[in-house]
């Protein structure tokens, strides 16, 4: 009688697909297919085109599974195959490029956060510190995951750069690890943190924006308060 199949034990999915499993294969497909569409639409112009390339990609996984030798991960193997047929499905729509040379194009130097929002380099107390910080928003439970927050998200992720976007949602929709990101979409650690560093920033923005989620400091405040504590520090070892 065949073992139970772990969610992740590539050898026992890989055995039952050899096998001509069709539990494991539709195992596997309902694992990867969601993140497999998001990854294709770096390659190609539309949704019906990842689409199309989804489905050649389980073809050929299915029957290329009896040569999987295990050296990387099975999602790892399929995901080099989704982005192989990417680059051909999206080199007949005449738009097809390495993803690391998309991110490359992607390269800006427009700061993460609008550098208004901090004090200058020469201030005389608080140099390079936030002048308009982040306010707490509000917990799970008190609302940030309700429906129209979740909207304002995914709205956020849809408009980031195609680069951006596929790492985003990768490591923070489909949870992966970042180095399952750096070897499924061939590109450096360094570039993998830059891309998700901008997209973060940019998603975040936008659920300031929503919130209203930002709050000046008062640093004359703030400035009072050290001095009296210095004060009372002084006065305490007299």
């Amino acid at each position: 009688m065949p073992r139970p199949i772990a969610q992740e034990d590539d050898q026992g999915l890989v055995a039952a697909l050899c096998r001509g499993d069709a539990d494991a294969f539709a195992l596997l497909v309902d694992r990867h297919s969601p993140a497999m569409v998001r990854v294709a639409m770096a390659y190609v112009p539309s949704r019906a085109a990842a689409e199309e390339v989804v489905q050649e990609t389980w073809i050929s996984v299915m029957r290329g599974i009896d040569r999987f030798e295990g050296r990387s991960s099975l999602k790892t193997w399929i995901f080099r195959i989704l982005t192989n047929v990417a680059m051909r499905v999206g080199g007949r729509e005449r738009r097809s490029m390495p993803f690391s040379a998309l991110a490359e194009a992607e390269r800006t130097t427009e700061p993460s956060v609008d550098p208004d929002r901090f004090l200058p380099a020469d201030h005389q107390l608080f140099p390079g510190h936030w002048a308009i910080m982040p306010a707490r928003w509000p917990t799970p439970e008190e609302g940030l995951l309700a429906g129209e927050t979740r909207e304002v998200i995914a709205a956020a992720i849809a408009e980031l750069p195609e680069a951006q976007r596929t790492v985003i949602a990768l490591r923070d929709v489909e949870g992966w690890s970042s180095d399952e990101v750096c070897e499924a979409l061939e590109i450096s650690a360094g570039n993998q943190r830059i891309l998700l560093h901008r997209a973060r920033s940019r998603v975040r923005n936008a659920i300031e924006s929503y919130y209203g989620a930002v709050e000046e400091i008062d640093y004359d405040a703030v400035t009072a308060e050290l001095m009296r504590d210095t004060a009372r520090k002084e006065a305490d070892t007299e």
